[in-house]
């Protein structure tokens, strides 16, 4: 590959690892793509990030920063720029709404170890790593909405093709033009970021839960931009069909529902003055056959979406973004390393778009029967060692850990 320079150094386990020079374009500034982008240029690499906003900025609420997403941050030094700006989250906890009775209750004491969640917003990771990106030399195309790629290049909507590189790096989220097929999920939700605020436990993601056809979520999650002290993501359950009927009821009719549902919102709700403060999210599924073609590797979104009920999305997208620059500094191959990377990431990754896929009706879903047996069989099963144990790995992405195989 022209223009390529090969040289070798140790890793931090003491491996020697080939450091190549290559020209990598990424479609897509999220957190895998962000991740991937500071990787391969602190290796060396000229990376270049194409993004269709004017400047670059994140889009969305807060998430769970689990302790796979922490391990990589923690491996780029960026571990404690994070922490700062996040809340330690302990417990996942949901009650059948005006019963009271506890249906979800996932305790991070239980994981070997104590480790625990990170309730962050994605502005607050954003930040960290864009900084980073432009400390390590990452370069920046803007108002470049990726459409398509020919010949090593990306092609923009608007007719625009890029530079051409050596490898092109699909972080473009659910929605990517190269994801193929995808099977968008009924429900969807309204998120908000508002002041915490009394009456929450703080460091859980707390939900109440009518059936699976309403649900509401408190997500703390330290700073967030606009917002003095503690803030956190409320959520509200919708199919994205009822979205214009739910503006056509009006916001205090929606709020008497969510008070009537959860009482204990009601201080929260009040930061909520307009509806355009409900942000519109719908989510799908897809796994894409291989995460790989010739010239092209997939991360994140693009490569594996699901529905946010295990809390795993931003956090997969980082393991993929460390496998893959781990592969492309161990193999000079090109060909030789995209094969190594998908095959690195294939069992975890459908291991948990199964389980995403098995679980996500019995939380978001028209069925009766399913909110039913989470009820009164999941609930009552899931207290009976070692379930505390194994509901705590799985909600923590560490049901088959992917730290150690991928060298983390």
């Amino acid at each position: 590959m022209a223009g390529i320079r090969v040289h070798a150094g140790p890793d931090r386990t003491g491996a020697r690892l080939l450091s190549l020079r290559r020209s990598i374009g990424v479609g897509g500034a999220g957190p895998s793509g962000l991740a991937f982008a500071l990787m391969a240029a602190r290796r060396g690499d000229e990376v270049v990030v194409h993004e269709r906003f004017e400047a670059p900025r994140p889009v969305g609420s807060g998430f769970l920063l689990q302790p796979t997403g922490l391990a990589v941050l923690a491996a780029l030094g960026l571990e404690a720029s994070v922490r700062t700006r996040g809340a330690v989250i302990r417990r996942l906890y949901g009650e059948r709404a005006r019963i009271g009775q506890a249906v979800l209750d996932v305790a991070y004491a239980d994981l070997r170890g104590g480790e625990t969640a990170l309730g962050l917003h994605r502005a607050s990771l954003f930040e960290v790593l864009y900084a980073a990106c432009l400390e390590a030399g990452v370069r920046f195309e803007t108002g470049f909405e990726v459409a398509g790629r020919a010949d090593g290049r990306f092609e923009a909507k608007d007719g625009r093709r890029s530079a051409q590189f050596d490898l092109l790096v699909d972080a473009l989220g659910t929605r990517s033009p190269f994801c193929g097929m995808r099977r968008d999920l009924s429900f969807g939700a309204l998120w908000a970021t508002v002041p915490l605020g009394d009456g929450f436990m703080g460091d859980a993601l707390e939900q109440r839960y009518q059936a699976a056809r309403l649900m509401a979520g408190v997500l703390p999650h330290g700073a967030a931009p606009g917002i003095e002290g503690p803030s956190a993501t409320f959520f509200w359950s919708l199919k994205p069909e009822h979205y214009a009927a739910w503006r056509a009821e009006g916001l205090e009719a929606w709020k008497a529902d969510v008070i009537g549902l959860w009482p204990e919102t009601e201080r929260l709700l009040a930061a909520i003055t307009d509806p355009g403060q409900m942000i519109p999210a719908r989510y799908a599924h897809s796994t894409r056959a291989s995460m790989t073609e010739p010239g092209l590797a997939v991360i994140g979104d693009a490569a594996h979406s699901t529905s946010p009920q295990l809390g795993q999305g931003v956090n997969m997208g980082l393991l993929d973004a460390w496998a893959l620059d781990r592969a492309l500094a161990e193999h000079r191959d090109l060909d030789a390393a995209l094969t190594v990377y998908a095959g690195s990431r294939w069992l975890h990754v459908r291991l948990y778009q199964a389980l995403s896929w098995a679980f996500t009706p019995f939380y978001q879903s028209d069925d009766p029967i399913r909110p039913a047996i989470r009820d009164h069989i999941l609930g009552w099963i899931s207290r009976i060692p070692p379930s505390p144990r194994l509901l705590a790995a799985t909600v923590a992405g560490l049901l088959i850990d992917p730290r150690k195989s991928l060298g983390i």
